[in-house]
C-alpha cells in the first residue's frame, strides 16, 4: 500500500498541557502534562523526517541542533533543520529565533553560564498559521502558549545552553561547536504555484506545503515520500480517513480527497518542490 497512517504516542514534560483538544484527546487533570506527541512509523523503515506535535506551558530550553556535517562527524546520519508550524498561540507567545545582536563566542559561553542568554535572543512574537523555518545552527527557544507541529530531520540530538536554572545537563561545549553567533536571517515569504498550493518552506532540507485546495486528486511523489498531516477539515486517502491529528506517509501513487474548508500540510525531504506531484 502506497500509504501508511503513523501511531504516536504522548511524551510528558514539566512544560506540557492538559488542554490538547481538538487535536487529541484532553489529558486528564489528574495525570501529568502532555509536552509533545511523537509519530512512530509501524514498518521501522528509516526515515529522514520525524513529525511532533508540541504542547506549551513554559518557555522550553535555549538549545541549538547540530548540521549534516557536525552530525556525520559524530557518527549520525544527519543533522537537524526543523520548522515549526503554529497552530494555535497566545496573545504574549513567543520564539527565540538566533541573537539580538553577533557576539563572540566566549560571550555567549558566559551569557549561558549567568543566564544572562535568556535576554539576548530575539524572541519573535508569532500567530496561528505562521510556519518557521529554523535551519541547524540557530539558537532557538520555542516560547509558551503554543500549540504547534514540529517537522524536523530525523535525529533526536539537541544541544542545550540554558534551562532556567533546572537541574538539567547542559552542553557548553557541543552546543558552541555547533552555533550560529548572530541574529537570525529570517524566512523567504510563502509562495503559491497553484491554487490552493503553497509552498511554505523550500531550498534547504526539506520541502514544506499548505494545501487548502478542495477536491479528488493523485499524489504522484514518484520515488519521494511524503508525510501528509491535516490540521483542519477532514481528508481521505485511498479511501481510508486522515483526521486532525493523524500523519500519513506516502511512498507511491495514491488518491487524496480534500473536504472544503481543510488544511493540510505536506513535508517531504529535499531542497526542490516536486512539480508534478499533482494529478487530477
Amino acid at each position: 500500500m502506497p500509504a501508511t497512517k503513523l501511531t504516536n504516542h504522548r511524551v510528558e514534560k514539566p512544560w506540557g498541557r492538559h488542554d490538547l483538544a481538538p487535536l487529541f484527546d484532553d489529558q486528564p487533570a489528574t495525570a501529568s502534562a502532555i509536552g509533545e506527541i511523537w509519530y512512530d512509523d509501524p514498518s521501522a523503515k528509516p526515515r529522514e523526517l520525524l513529525i511532533k506535535y508540541l504542547f506549551t506551558s513554559e518557555r522550553l530550553s535555549v538549545q541549538v541542533h547540530p548540521d549534516d556535517a557536525a552530525a556525520q562527524a559524530r557518527g549520525f546520519p544527519r543533522g537537524k533543520d526543523e520548522a515549526w508550524i503554529i497552530l494555535s498561540a497566545e496573545p504574549d507567545s513567543t520564539i527565540a529565533l538566533g541573537l539580538t545582536e553577533t557576539m563572540p563566542a566566549e560571550a555567549v559561553r558566559a551569557a549561558a553560564l549567568d543566564g544572562s542568554i535568556e535576554h539576548k535572543l530575539y524572541w519573535k512574537p508569532v500567530n496561528a498559521g505562521e510556519v518557521i523555518y529554523s535551519p541547524a545552527g540557530t539558537i532557538h527557544a520555542i516560547g509558551k502558549g503554543l500549540r504547534v507541529v514540529e517537522v524536523q530531520q530525523n535525529l533526536d540530538l539537541t544541544y542545550r545552553f540554558y534551562d532556567y536554572g533546572s537541574a538539567r545537563e547542559l552542553h557548553l561545549d557541543d552546543a558552541l561547536a555547533v552555533s550560529d553567533f548572530g541574529p537570525f536571517t529570517g524566512n523567504p515569504a510563502p509562495y503559491e504555484i497553484g491554487p490552493g498550493r503553497t509552498i511554505c518552506a523550500d531550498g534547504q532540507k526539506f520541502v514544506l506545503e499548505r494545501w487548502t485546495m478542495a477536491g479528488r486528486f493523485t499524489i504522484a511523489p514518484g520515488s519521494a515520500t511524503v508525510w501528509i498531516l491535516p490540521v483542519e477539515g477532514q481528508a481521505a486517502i485511498d479511501g481510508e480517513p486522515a483526521a486532525l491529528g493523524d500523519a500519513i506517509i506516502v511512498e507511491g501513487a495514491a488518491g487524496i480527497e480534500i473536504a472544503p474548508g481543510s488544511m493540510i500540510y505536506a513535508a517531504y525531504p529535499g531542497a526542490r518542490v516536486i512539480d508534478g506531484l499533482f494529478g487530477s
